[in-house]
């Protein structure tokens, strides 16, 4: 039986794979029948798929793995990754909680620039925006 899968290519931590027709019992890395494509998962994601090639294998009978298949999925909805908003880091949110208790005692206002040196995107705006979330929440 013939599956449409993943191959894996590429270094260690880098991985690169290829999207293949093979034999359902052949070695993963092994040699193909077909190339239909490539898919890397590492940053920036990239999905490239012969769509006619893809269809005309499912024709003859190979079946897709689920992963194949929601790759191939995505790929037909024509938003292969949506790019993700930068958010703050954990260490960074501890400083700006840190600095929040510093402004709220108003002998202590230096620490919030010296947050700001430390975490250059703790800046006077994003403390604003913590206030006015947690007054939302609260």
């Amino acid at each position: 039986m013939l599956k449409i899968k993943l191959a894996r290519f590429g270094k260690k931590h880098q991985a690169h794979y290829r999207i293949v027709v093979n034999e359902a019992r052949d070695k993963r890395d092994g040699q193909y029948t077909a190339l239909l494509g490539h898919y890397s998962p590492v940053v920036p994601k990239k999905l490239e798929i012969d769509v006619k090639a893809f269809e005309e294998w499912v024709k003859k009978g190979a079946q897709p793995t689920e992963t194949v298949a929601a790759l191939f999925k995505r790929f037909q909805s024509g938003i292969s990754f949506p790019v993700k908003k930068a958010g703050i880091s954990r260490k960074a949110k501890a400083k700006l909680e840190a600095a929040k208790v510093a402004v709220e005692a108003p002998a202590e206002a230096p620490v919030v620039e010296a947050a700001a040196e430390v975490a250059p995107e703790v800046t006077p705006e994003v403390v604003a925006e913590i206030k006015v979330e947690e007054t939302a929440q609260a």
